[in-house]
């Protein structure tokens, strides 16, 4: 089993490479910003942190939306913070920022959700608990309200009941998005590499995912 992780300057490889070569001794793991390497991979892991428009801007310098499309749409996919929200419509951060459409939705600072005077820092930095809403097999051996390590200024709000990718919600003075999957994608807003045990369930959960299956 080959699987990439995405280098884009903007992510916390390093741990990301050693959590999977801890869940997946056996398989080949590298990190990559070459296209053609994304392209053959059999599982890609797109992470991210910092701002979204540096995350965008390396995507388009090192030629790989189309690979990242293609992976979407081909083999399983796994977005991480960042990466999970470059895969919505748009990005309030860096002045607004166009994502990849992958799913519908806003990202948007949590300042137009609470008010930080209510006690709720920004960024949320720490672990908060996820509520898993369905019974999606990334969560297979993680038992539901489980904390894990969480990062961010900006979030999804929860939308309509028409929205049936959610697969996880976390609330930091309101709830919001933390986990979405449709098909063979599936992203959190969270580190599971930071995460511990569960964390790392996760991790083994997308090594041993078979969404066509």
């Amino acid at each position: 089993m080959h699987i990439a992780i995405v280098d884009l300057g903007v992510g916390n490889l390093r741990s990301v490479h050693q959590a999977l070569i801890t869940v997946a001794p056996d398989a080949h793991i590298e990190i990559t910003h070459d296209p053609a390497i994304v392209e053959r991979a059999d599982r890609v892991v797109l992470p991210g942190q910092g701002a979204i428009e540096t995350w965008f801007e390396s995507l388009r310098e090192y030629k790989l939306e189309t690979s990242i499309r293609e992976a979407a749409s081909q083999k399983p996919l796994f977005g991480i913070c960042v990466g999970m929200q470059a895969m919505f419509d748009h990005s309030d951060e860096d002045g607004g920022v166009a994502g990849l459409g992958l799913f519908t939705g806003q990202v948007r600072h949590f300042s137009q959700f609470h008010k930080t005077e209510i006690g709720f820092k920004v960024p949320q930095m720490g672990w908060n608990q996820v509520k898993q809403t369905q019974d999606h097999p990334m969560w297979q051996g993680i038992a539901d309200q489980r904390h894990f390590y969480f990062l961010h200024s900006y979030c999804v709000n929860v939308p309509d009941s028409s929205a049936n990718y959610v697969q996880g919600l976390a609330d930091y003075g309101h709830e919001y998005v933390a986990a979405v999957g449709a098909d063979n994608v599936f992203a959190v807003q969270f580190h599971p590499e930071k995460s511990h045990d569960d964390g790392l369930q996760l991790l083994k959960n997308f090594t041993q995912w078979n969404p066509r299956a």
